[in-house]
């Protein structure tokens, strides 16, 4: 049985742990063992989500942490607090602009149980919710299955530069909420 809440900074330690492991396994066959180091300085978590109160953990029955994943009204599109470059606190609009998905991370034992489209479900209504008609993401090359599944298509696909001059490709998607 799974269950949801939102995240705390006390969390904080435990989702660098699902977010390594889920960089570590679950890109394998999609990114070269290359790239997925370099996800580790592109990918990551922003505690901004978790302070505005839109970041949400899943959970299995004994408290173990099977994902977590948030949406942000900010501009920022992804990244975690050590890309500096990739962040922009700047609100959204509702009216005009898409809310973000953002952070979204399965702990490999978790995989392929739902984990993914309940954690995409709360975001999505939390973001109605908040006004939001749209929504938009850059999504893992491992990750675009789940969310072409969940409704989501494709913008553009991009390569974020990582260390070493090694790139990371990613695909920003979209989605009418």
């Amino acid at each position: 049985m799974l269950s949801h809440r939102l995240a705390l900074p006390a969390d904080l330690d435990a989702l660098r742990e699902v977010m390594a492991l889920a960089i570590a396994e679950l890109q394998k066959g999609f990114l070269t063992p290359e790239q997925i180091v370099a996800s580790n300085a592109v990918m990551g978590l922003d505690t901004q989500l978790i302070a505005d109160g839109t970041y949400f953990i899943i959970e299995d029955a004994g408290g173990a942490i099977a994902g977590c994943g948030g949406w942000s009204y900010r501009a920022t599109l992804y990244g975690g607090d050590h890309s500096k470059d990739l962040r922009d606190p700047a609100p959204l609009d509702p009216r005009i602009d898409a809310a973000r998905i953002r952070a979204m991370y399965t702990h490999p034992a978790f995989a392929r149980r739902g984990v993914g489209r309940l954690v995409m479900q709360l975001c999505e209504d939390a973001a109605r919710v908040a006004g939001f008609s749209r929504a938009e993401m850059m999504a893992t090359l491992s990750g675009e299955p789940l969310y072409r599944a969940c409704g989501y298509t494709p913008i553009e696909h991009v390569e974020t530069p990582g260390p070493n001059g090694v790139g990371v490709p990613l695909i920003r998607m979209k989605k009418t909420l």
